[in-house]
This record gives C-alpha cells, structure tokens and sequence, in this order.
C-alpha cells in the first residue's frame, strides 16, 4: 500500500492544470486546513478534493460485492475511509468552507466541467 500515490495523482494533476490554465491559483494539499484537501483556495475558502472511485467508495453497495480477496480488511477500510469524508465535508462546511468532491473518472472524461464548478464556487464568493 505504500506504492499508492496520495499526492499529485493523476486527476489531481489534470484538474490542478485545467485551474492553472484558467489562472485560477491554489494551494495544493494543505496540512493546515482539516481534511488536508487536494486544492484549496485559502482565501475564498474553496476546499477541492479529487477522489479515485476504489479508495472514496463509489457505488459502494453494488462494489463491495466485487472485492473476493482479504474482504474483512478492505470493506471496513474503505467504509471508514467514506465517513471521514462525510467528517471532513461536515466540519469544512461549518467553518464556512465550500467542499467540492471530484470522482477520478469525472476528472478524466469532463476536467472543464469539474473546473467550471470550481471556477463558479469561486465566483460565489466573490459576490
């Protein structure tokens, strides 16, 4: 597990680009904001993260059915690794953060779409 990258991944890297190319800048995983988000806009309080689809639980009712191999390690992983992101999404909101959360395979076929909703919380609070 420790080969998994946890830092510029691939999405990340291709969302990071598309914001950098509109001259939208971030930070990138920041420590001292809780939940460590992958892009964070400090200032507006624009919290981004990128999120695989095995690792975050994407249709976890219907995939956990898929995992065949060390079942009673990995359902209980990834289920904790989704109420942390419930936690973190819960505890950013109420500091005043806007939480954005990017499924990988999102990232991969619409990055504009995904930079446009980033550009549009940004936008909001501009207001």
């Amino acid at each position: 597990m420790q080969a998994i990258k946890n830092k510029d991944s691939e999405i990340e890297v291709l969302l990071r680009k598309e914001l950098w190319s509109r001259g939208l800048h971030y930070r990138k995983n920041v420590k001292t904001v809780f939940g460590h988000p992958d892009i964070a806009f400090i200032g507006k309080k624009v919290a981004v993260f990128c999120d695989s689809e095995f690792w975050h639980g994407y249709d976890w009712e219907n995939k956990k059915n898929d995992i065949h191999t060390r079942r009673e390690f990995w359902i209980p992983k990834i289920e904790r690794n989704m109420a942390r992101d419930k936690e973190v999404n819960e505890k950013l909101q109420s500091e005043g953060w806007i939480v954005l959360r990017f499924w990988g395979k999102d990232i991969k076929k619409n990055t504009q779409d995904c930079a446009d909703k980033v550009a549009a919380a940004l936008e909001e609070r501009n207001e």
